[in-house]
Formats: C-alpha cells, structure tokens, sequence
C-alpha cells in the first residue's frame, strides 16, 4: 500500500478512538445521572426506531391539535394590522366567517398574543357598540323633557377612562393609575340655582341677608382706606338688591295665591263632580229595583193565568162526562 493511504487509515483510526472514548464519557456520565437502566433503554429504542424508519428522529408531540395553524395565524395578524380599532368580539365574528371554523373570545385572545400584537387599549373615550348606542337613544328618548341644564348633569358610565384586563377570573374593567380618584370625572347630580336660595333666605329673615350681604362684601374688600365709600355702595347695592327680591317674592306670592285659588276652584269642581256621581249611582240602583219588581209580577201574573186556564179545562171535562144511573 502507498505511503498516503497508510497515513490515511491511521488518522481515520485516530478520529474513530476518539469518537469512541468521547461517546463512552458521555455514556458513563449520563448513566451515573439518569441510570443505567434507563439509559440503555433508551438507546435500545432509538436503535430499533432507527432500523423500522430509518431516522433516530423522535415522534411528534402528543395533545390535541391547534384550531388555528400557522397560515391562520398569519391571516389573523394582517387583518389585526389592517384593522387596528377593531374590537376583540369584532375580530371573532370576522374569523368564524374568514376560517369556517367555531372560535371563542378567548380563542382570538391568545392567538393574537401569539403574534406579538397587543390589544388596543383607549385612553380617552372607548369606542361605543351598537347595544350601547340603542341604550342611549332610549334612555334619551324616555327624558325628551329635560332641560338642558339637566342634560349636563348627566355622566355617561362609558365616558371614563378604563382598562379591559383578562386573566383566569374572567374580564375586569378598571380604571387607569392616572384616572382614578379624579375630581373632574364627578359632576354635581343637583344644580340649585342662587336666586332660590336667597329667597328662601328672604322668606325666613330680610335683616339676616342685609347682614349676610354686608359682610360678604366686607371680605372682598382689600383696601382699608376704601372702607366708608365701600360701605356706602354696599348700602345701596343691598338695598338694590332688596328691592329686586322683594319684587321677586312678590311675583312668587301671587303666583302661589293664583295656584292656592285654582286649587280651591278644582276641589269645588271635584266635590260637585262627586255629589253628581252619587246622585247617578242612586238613580241606577232605583231603575234596578223597578225592573227586579216589574219582572216579578210578570212572573206571577202569568203563573196565575196558567192556573186559571188549567182550571177552566178541568171544568169542561167534568162537565162533559154523563152519569150512567139516569
């Protein structure tokens, strides 16, 4: 044999020991950790799956198939891509109709969260449904007659600012860090007006509001040296200011006589309308007692006729029989 091919097998026969002692190392130390019982099983089986396939390659995995594969997946993504202000429950009607298939929330959920897309979250006004409009439109509907300083005390539940959060206890809508515990996010339910309660101030005492109106404009004032010039034109602004509440609580006084008078007018109108109902009610229960006793002497006047014509007939009978002795 040439030089060459000696030197050849010589380093093949090289590589091919060290082969060996690597693979005897590696099968001492796994024996040592996994057992060696084990561990020759498992070389048994990767020997014999190797002769009946021809591939040490081991089986696929067990457990139930993925509703969604890959090119589904994919789908999913670019229509997410597209329409990025839709809505979880939108995205599952249009997959159950693009893939034919019976998918859940939940479904969509973690298949989105499998492409590394997140959910739209709204930080300012969520996007209302067709539920949400319908509720409003009726609720709107039902209130025609508010006014428009009651329409702004209304606050809408889906105007706040929330978080959709999912986990193993279901949905749960929250609030944000940044809205919670926010004074502007709660408005008054009641808006009374400041007239009224100066009058209902007025009606109970006017020297209190004289007072009350005195020092009110004494606060205000900064100024020391303005103080017998301020007092004059609080003066005169008190009394001006009286004068328009009194003409208030005239109007109010005259308007509440006008009612007390309409009152008086339809409880009169109530009594006489009741007196006429009685009177109707008697006459109805005289008409029902008439025809109850004309109906019985009908009744026993036929009776008596029925007897008389019995009587007669029996009259002829005797009448038309013959003795025989004569």
């Amino acid at each position: 044999m040439p030089d060459n091919e000696l030197k050849n097998n010589d380093e093949l026969k090289c590589k091919n020991m060290k082969s060996l002692q690597v693979v005897n190392l590696l099968v001492c130390m796994t024996s040592l950790l996994f057992g060696y019982h084990n561990f020759i099983q498992h070389v048994h089986n990767i020997i014999q799956r190797f002769r009946e396939s021809g591939t040490i390659s081991v089986r696929k995995g067990q457990g139930r198939k993925t509703i969604l594969d890959a090119r589904d997946l994919r789908a999913l993504r670019r229509h997410c891509i597209t329409y990025r202000n839709a809505a979880v429950m939108e995205i599952t009607t249009w997959a159950q109709e693009y893939f034919q298939k019976t998918l859940s929330v939940n479904t969509i959920h973690r298949a989105i969260r499998r492409r590394r897309i997140k959910l739209y979250r709204s930080k300012k006004k969520p996007y209302l449904n067709m539920i949400q409009e319908r509720r409003r439109f009726l609720w709107a509907k039902a209130h025609l007659k508010w006014t428009v300083a009651k329409w702004k005390t209304v606050l809408w539940s889906d105007q706040s600012k929330f978080e959709v959060l999912f986990g193993k206890l279901g949905r749960h809508v929250i609030r944000t860090k940044e809205d919670k515990d926010n004074p502007s996010r709660y408005q008054r339910s009641v808006q009374k007006p400041a007239s009224l309660m100066a009058a209902v101030m007025m009606q109970d005492s006017v020297y209190e509001v004289q007072k009350l109106l005195i020092v009110e404009e004494e606060t205000l004032l900064t100024d020391t040296d303005r103080k017998v010039g301020d007092r004059r034109l609080c003066q005169w602004n008190v009394e001006q200011r009286d004068s328009d509440h009194s003409e208030e609580m005239d109007r109010m006084k005259t308007e509440k006589e006008e009612l007390e008078v309409q009152l008086q007018q339809w409880a009169e109108r109530s009594q006489a309308l009741r007196k006429e109902e009685v009177g109707v009610e008697q006459e109805r229960r005289r008409i029902q007692q008439d025809e109850k006793r004309i109906r019985k002497e009908r009744e026993r006047m036929q009776r008596k006729l029925h007897l008389s014509q019995l009587n007669s007939t029996n009259r002829q009978r005797s009448l038309s029989i013959i003795p025989l002795d004569k």
